[in-house]
């Protein structure tokens, strides 16, 4: 019948291989797809099953066994995500195979959420490693691919292949020979982590792979979003448990709007105008600083979440330290947070004393911690004062930057 298509057609179109060549780094307009948006859900997953080893860890005053823990399996999952997206900022043909070692990479990481809490609980590295490597053997695959319909950056995408697998085998190494318990296991996987990071830095001397420099803008900015919704989730959480006493002299209504408020101020801070975007036009090289560097507002942002959750249990008398210890969880991560902002931007676009501003309010953010019980007041309005703080002074530097170029 006219209309119909046919089985062998549908399975045609199914298997039409794709050339793997790469896309064009000037592309107008290019944004994430939904496949990239699928990822994200996955990562978002595994990030919230670290966040809740890590929220449990320091409600139960094992903050000293959590965080190292947390900080390990939030690099692993990182770690997975950024070395996908840049590939795909640079290769992604959307054609079925693509797709397919995309739901592989995703298995291993939907597998990595389901390990961390055997991580948490005794340091048992087999089965997250396994799914690591799961993960890494897709994008081995698809480096491999690269190398093959990619002649201009061949070399690079072979030593990107030859890379990930040597860091697999060592991470199976350590799988094998050290124990959980081992003191030597952090430094092990602190190697590990090493080997992972160098191999990008060695395949781009080679040629530069042509990533998308907004498409890697938006990406970034789209995980960023993840992060801080764990704040806000965690906030939802204070408010329901507030049930009918919904009042400002609630602390848990306290909580929630803190929450609020430090969420929509850390957005603030992170989507400053095009700035992000700023530093890769300044230089190309600097690609690295930026991207590895995400790393610790990420890792702080998801953080944060963990720690208002904290407060919750706190507040309800289901935690084992004080609310002045979880006012210290919230002010360690906001600060490293404004920190890692200052360490991947402002530092590179902003001028003079304005550079610092977020360093300044780092400082200041710590320093509640040494408050009694003010903390949770201070912590959001500190956060709201660094934006407007911030956005003031970045304006000033752009009205007279647009002033000089007028001269």
């Amino acid at each position: 019948m006219k209309g119909e298509v046919g089985m062998s057609e549908v399975e045609g179109r199914f298997f039409d291989f794709r050339p793997f060549g790469p896309r064009d780094p000037d592309e107008v307009h290019r944004a994430a797809t939904p496949l990239e948006l699928f990822f994200d859900l996955v990562t978002v997953i595994a990030i919230a099953s670290a966040a809740v080893g890590l929220h449990h860890g320091i409600a139960e005053n094992h903050a000293a066994q959590a965080i190292p823990v947390f900080l390990v399996a939030f690099t692993a999952i990182w770690w997975a995500w950024m070395n996908y997206t840049w590939y795909a900022s640079a290769y992604d043909n959307d054609g079925p195979l693509y797709r397919l070692l995309t739901f592989w990479i995703m298995g291993g990481a939907l597998l990595l959420a389901a390990s961390v809490p055997r991580f948490f609980d005794g340091m048992d590295l087999r089965l997250p490693v396994l799914a690591f490597v799961i993960m890494r053997v897709g994008m081995i695959a698809l480096w491999v691919i690269a190398a093959r319909h990619d002649s201009a950056h061949a070399a690079s995408a072979r030593r990107y292949a030859i890379g990930i697998a040597l860091a697999q085998v060592f991470w199976i190494v350590i799988v094998a020979l050290a124990p959980p318990q081992s003191p030597l296991l952090f430094a092990l996987i602190g190697l590990g982590f090493l080997a992972e990071f160098m191999v990008p830095v060695w395949a781009e001397r080679v040629s530069p792979t042509p990533w998308h420099a907004e498409h890697i803008v938006e990406r970034y900015g789209l995980l960023m979003i993840i992060m801080l919704g764990e704040i806000l989730l965690a906030g939802s959480i204070a408010f329901a448990r507030a049930g009918d006493a919904i009042t400002l002299a609630s602390p848990l209504v306290q909580i929630a709007v803190a929450a609020l408020i430090t969420a929509f101020s850390m957005w603030w801070l992170y989507f400053a105008r095009n700035d992000h975007h700023r530093v890769h036009m300044q230089d190309r090289q600097l690609a690295f600083t930026w991207g590895y560097g995400h790393v610790i507002p990420f890792c702080s942002a998801a953080a944060v979440g963990a720690a208002i959750a904290v407060l919750v249990d706190i507040v309800t008398g289901h935690a084992d330290i004080s609310l002045r210890a979880g006012q210290w969880a919230i002010a360690v991560p906001l600060a490293a947070y404004m920190a890692g902002l200052w360490v991947i931007r402002d530092r590179f676009v902003l001028e003079g004393a304005t550079r610092h501003i977020l360093l300044l309010f780092a400082a200041l953010v710590l320093a509640t911690g040494l408050l009694p019980n003010g903390g949770l007041v201070a912590l959001p309005v500190l956060a709201l004062a660094s934006v407007w703080a911030r956005s003031m002074l970045a304006t000033r530097q752009r009205r007279r930057e647009r002033a000089d170029a007028g001269d």
